[in-house]
């Protein structure tokens, strides 16, 4: 009875300094084992390990991509024009023993902490570089800028024990206080490209106009000339056979112009006329016979 009340405090502390010097590395993890604040092993694969109880301590970092969302910054580029900007990065700890000794007891935070610094002064360098301007950050070559960025990141960082995965930059504008003023600019710009596109219009439509009226003085000018040939050709036939007429039959001729000059001369309420009784203009109305 005397042995078994001293047995169980015994099992039960070995059980306790058994079940302290067992711990479990989570796939999604790394471990480092430390005594006294140095490191002792790495444990970066999944499964069960062992450290003394008491004197050794293990610490676990996240195995995990992680994100960094920076703070919003102000960049100029080489036309001068400011711009906010703010950027996210995807990062993982590749060696953890270089980022122990980099960040010592705070870990993750004073990591990203300085991470974040590493991605200002990148963005701001690489931004501000020459032959960047705002209009280069906007456009298709935004992605090979970021890539710049990730880069040079990436070379920072490494004495962190860290790997950049991934930098994107999330949002490219233009100050508060310079959007009215570019929004004016713009405006102007509009303006000025329509009255341009206006004018133009107008240059066009007085050329089209132009044309269709020369159009028009051609074909009228040419119609008219057609028309003095037609009637010249008319009247050259008619006299032709007037002529033929009065050749073949010149009493009767005669009397048709007579007929002719009695239609116009009586024509409508026109039916008086002074002349003498003798004329030869009513000798077809004095009698039935033709004049000899």
């Amino acid at each position: 009875m005397g042995k078994t009340k001293f047995l169980i405090p015994i099992l039960a502390i070995a059980g306790f300094l058994g079940l302290s010097s067992i711990f479990v590395v989570d796939e999604r993890e790394k471990a480092l084992v430390l005594q006294f604040g140095q490191i002792r092993s790495v444990k970066e694969e999944p499964g069960m390990s062992f450290k003394i109880p008491f004197i050794q301590e293990v610490v676990r970092y996240d195995d995990r991509i992680l994100s960094l969302d920076t703070d919003t910054i102000e960049v100029t580029p080489s036309d001068d024009r400011r711009l906010v900007v703010d950027a996210f990065a995807r990062f993982r700890i590749a060696d953890v023993v270089q980022f122990r000794q980099a960040v010592g007891v705070g870990g993750l935070r004073v990591a990203e902490d300085r991470l974040s610094s590493i991605l200002n002064a990148q963005i701001r360098e690489v931004l501000g570089a020459d032959q960047v301007t705002s209009d280069t950050i906007l456009s298709e070559d935004r992605r090979e800028l970021m890539r710049r960025i990730q880069a040079a990141a990436q070379r920072s960082a490494a004495g962190l024990g860290l790997d950049v995965i991934d930098v994107r930059l999330k949002q490219t504008n233009l100050p508060e206080q310079n959007l009215e003023a570019t929004f004016a600019r713009m405006r102007a710009e509009r303006e000025r490209e329509a009255a341009d596109e206006i004018a133009r219009g107008n240059e066009a439509a007085q050329r089209v106009r132009a044309l269709a009226d020369r159009t028009v003085t051609e074909t009228l000018s040419d119609a008219e000339r057609q028309a003095q040939v037609i009637r010249g050709e008319a009247d050259a036939e008619r006299n032709a056979i007037f002529a033929e007429a009065f050749g073949a039959d010149p009493e009767f001729f005669a009397f048709y112009r007579s007929l002719e000059a009695y239609e116009k001369s009586l024509k409508g309420s026109n039916s008086s006329m002074v002349m003498t009784p003798d004329s030869e203009f009513f000798d077809y109305l004095r009698s039935g016979t033709a004049p000899e």
